[in-house]
């Protein structure tokens, strides 16, 4: 669990380190104001499809398994990613003090082209010592996106679970990872979900293979990464917070036969998620005075604050098929960012 895991929280700093290594970092040069602007459009898809992703995969049928009968499911999300959130429009962003040098109208997301690299401009006003309120400029090159990296330009989210069956046909499911990883990336993740059969209330339904049940399924992550060693500007205590909360409710059903298993659910998908860079910073800007006043150092400290949203409602269809205890499954998910999950499940009922 712990490997599978890592691989997810591997995946999240990968696209940190990659658009370090490309010129995220140097976003902050275009001052606290416009860089939150800027991240938060170059993310936004990234952060989107973790949430979508980790909301899926917590079913493979509607039948509970019977008192203390259990499963462990071992399964793999992948979010597509629209082709419209490959892109962002920096007239829509507000920017103060930072313009394309250009004038491109679009800017590549995290999901968007490798090799759509744009070139900034930035013109402020800081305080020179011994010359005071001075106009100030420098450029940097915003990173281009990682979509030949991912697989089918879709956000994975591997998943671990643990469903014990309860009284009352009920069904718990546990996801855990306690914190794992090195001293300079380190992360937890822990999910919980619950399933309650409803066929009953139908009357003759239960005579049927046809199970009905609802579920409402909740996760936590939080990932710490140290960014001090791998970054492109000087300042102290550099580091990178990751947050992830989503919710997951539906109504899932299942026709369930000795060897294939067709199931489905309808339902709303929730999440929120942060990210903050926090330490200091310090950014050089060129004044276009005589050395030694050419240049000014300006340190910011904990820059970047963003919050991530995504919800909607979500349709589900998959099968599963049956080798005794062991298990195969595949689903499809409709939603904002759809979704397909696979995986493979042991069972004893």
């Amino acid at each position: 669990m712990k490997k599978l895991t890592l691989i997810l929280f591997s995946f999240l700093f990968s696209l940190s380190i990659k658009a370090q290594n490309d010129g995220l970092e140097a976003i902050l040069l275009s001052g606290t104001d416009d860089a939150n602007k800027l991240i938060n459009a170059y993310m936004n898809p990234a952060m989107k499809g973790l949430i979508y992703g980790m909301n899926n995969g917590w079913y493979h049928t509607a039948k509970p398994h019977k008192k203390l009968g259990f499963d462990l499911s071992i399964g793999f999300n992948a979010s597509k990613i629209p082709s419209s959130d490959e892109v962002f429009k920096f007239s829509e962003l507000g920017l103060s003090v930072t313009s394309p040098s250009n004038n491109e109208i679009n800017g590549a997301t995290v999901a968007g082209e490798n090799s759509q690299e744009t070139l900034m401009d930035v013109s402020t006003t800081v305080y020179v010592p011994g010359i005071g309120e001075k106009t100030v400029s420098t450029s940097y090159t915003m990173p281009g996106g990682i979509k030949d990296d991912l697989p089918i330009s879709a956000v994975p989210t591997p998943s671990i679970q643990l469903g014990i069956g309860l009284p009352h046909k009920m069904d718990v499911m546990i996801r855990l990872v306690p914190q794992v990883g090195s001293e300079d990336l380190k992360g937890s993740l822990v999910g919980i979900g619950l399933k309650k059969e409803i066929t009953s209330w139908f009357g003759p339904l239960d005579k049927l293979p046809l199970h009905i049940s609802l579920l409402a399924a909740y996760t936590n992550m939080n990932i710490e990464y140290d960014i001090q060693n791998d970054s492109s500007l000087e300042g102290s205590n550099q580091s990178a917070e990751f947050k992830l909360n989503s919710y997951n409710i539906e109504a899932i059903t299942s026709l369930n036969f000795p060897i294939i298993n067709i199931y489905g659910g309808f339902g709303y998908s929730s999440g929120s998620a942060t990210l903050k860079m926090l330490g200091a910073y310090d950014l050089t800007y060129e004044t276009s005075l005589p050395v030694p006043q050419n240049e000014v150092t300006i340190p910011i400290v904990d820059p970047i604050n963003l919050d991530f949203n995504a919800n909607g409602i979500k349709a589900t269809i998959g099968t599963r098929i049956s080798f005794g205890f062991f298990k195969i499954y595949g689903n499809y998910t409709l939603q904002e960012y759809n979704t397909v999950s696979a995986g493979i499940a042991f069972n004893f009922r």
